[in-house]
């Protein structure tokens, strides 16, 4: 017994230190890779809205594989599954690289977009299973600050070796090669206990959804602060009267709030006597925060300073809230349910942000100091209400 557990914790560990790497290299040759791929479109002379599609492509993969990652890991086994995972984007890339047809160039975006999605929920569930006992939300906060900064790594190395450098496309390869090299020291695992019995494809989503229908709307609630908001802000910062260099500030700004916040938040909820009660209890004060917070945006325009603050509450709450709905399924879940509960939060998070980018847009440019407000103020007080509803009636 004490040597299977032995084996056990060091499977643990090894499992923990390939995914954290495969991902932070993965993730950062990804982020290199985007950026690279726009200006290579701009410098063909490829129009604004066309570009604008093939960045898009990349989440509308996402959006298409995550309800069918619980099928896919089903038939595949979840070490396959990550391999193909960090397989489909170097071959993406090298293809990329090799080739000028548009079209082309489009389906390889959407199929690595498609292997994002698949990553996304097998990665955040892998953490949650691997953390040791009692550390769930430490290690599940340091995954989301990694993954933050990968957001910065990718693009400062693509600054640095310059876009048009023939070094640039070898970078790429070379961290997506090593991406995948990590992902191939995952430990193996045995069958998941439920591979039989559990529910896949969008019933397992809805299976999901029914048993954790508040930490989802938590979700909901953090992709709509964090990421939907993030990709309006220059316009929001421009309609305030910002520059130009001061509106795209605002995105650091959000991003730099999410990213330092995420493993503080993780090790707070470590801490609780009932993990159960205080990650409800986190989860609640944070959307009353943002909600608090979000009053501001009524003043803003006559008191443009406020933005700042607002917006750093916003990424930090926002990241804040999608860490502890991770670590909230983690510590329910195992095998395929987990795959299950981080799929639905993965989408979740996704429409929330979608639901803010589509409808934010519009309301920052016809009704500013009315309708954007009003959005923003209802999404967070109905997260609240039914937060302290739960809260009150289940005691967690």
């Amino acid at each position: 017994m004490a040597k299977a557990q032995q084996a056990h914790a060091a499977g643990s560990k090894r499992g923990l230190v390939s995914v954290f790497f495969s991902t932070l290299f993965q993730l950062s040759g990804v982020f290199m890779l985007s950026p690279l791929m726009l200006l290579t479109l701009k410098k063909a002379e490829v129009s604004t809205t066309v570009a604008g599609l093939f960045a898009a492509s990349t989440w509308l993969g996402i959006f298409v594989m995550t309800p069918f990652a619980s099928i896919v890991t089903q038939k595949m086994g979840r070490r396959t599954t990550m391999w193909l995972s960090s397989a489909m984007p170097l071959v993406a890339a090298m293809v990329f690289f090799t080739t000028t047809s548009l079209g082309l160039w489009l389906a390889l975006v959407l199929m690595a977009g498609l292997a994002d999605g698949l990553r996304w929920v097998l990665a955040e569930a892998f953490i949650a299973e691997f953390a040791p006992p009692g550390q769930t939300g430490r290690y599940i906060g340091a995954f989301a600050t990694m993954i933050g900064l990968t957001f910065v790594i990718g693009p400062t190395l693509l600054a640095w070796i310059g876009p048009d450098s023939r070094d640039a496309p070898w970078l790429v390869i070379a961290l997506l090669t090593a991406g995948l090299a990590w992902t191939a020291w995952i430990p193996v695992l045995p069958p998941d206990h439920d591979t039989g019995t559990a529910h896949v494809g969008l019933n397992g989503l809805w299976h999901a959804v029914l048993a954790h229908p508040v930490v989802m709307l938590a979700g909901f609630v953090g992709g709509f602060f964090e990421l939907g908001l993030a990709s309006v802000l220059p316009l929001y910062g421009l309609t305030l009267g910002l520059g130009a260099s001061a509106a795209a500030l605002l995105v650091s700004v959000s991003g730099a709030g999410s990213t330092l916040v995420a493993m503080p938040a993780g090790i707070l909820a470590d801490q609780f006597a009932s993990p159960a009660l205080g990650r409800r209890t986190l989860m609640t004060a944070l959307t009353a925060l943002i909600l608090l917070v979000t009053f501001a945006s009524l003043f803003v325009t006559h008191h443009s300073w406020l933005v700042w603050p607002m917006v750093c509450i916003w990424g930090a709450a926002g990241g804040a809230l999608y860490t502890l709905a991770m670590i909230d399924i983690g510590a329910r879940e195992k095998g395929l349910a987990l795959v299950n509960g981080t799929a639905v939060l993965v989408l979740t998070y996704t429409l929330g942000g979608l639901v803010a980018s589509g409808l934010s847009g519009a309301l920052i440019e016809h009704t500013l100091t009315v309708g954007f407000p009003a959005l923003s103020l209802s999404v967070a007080a109905i997260g609240l209400a039914a937060l302290l509803y739960t809260r009150r009636n289940t005691g967690c």
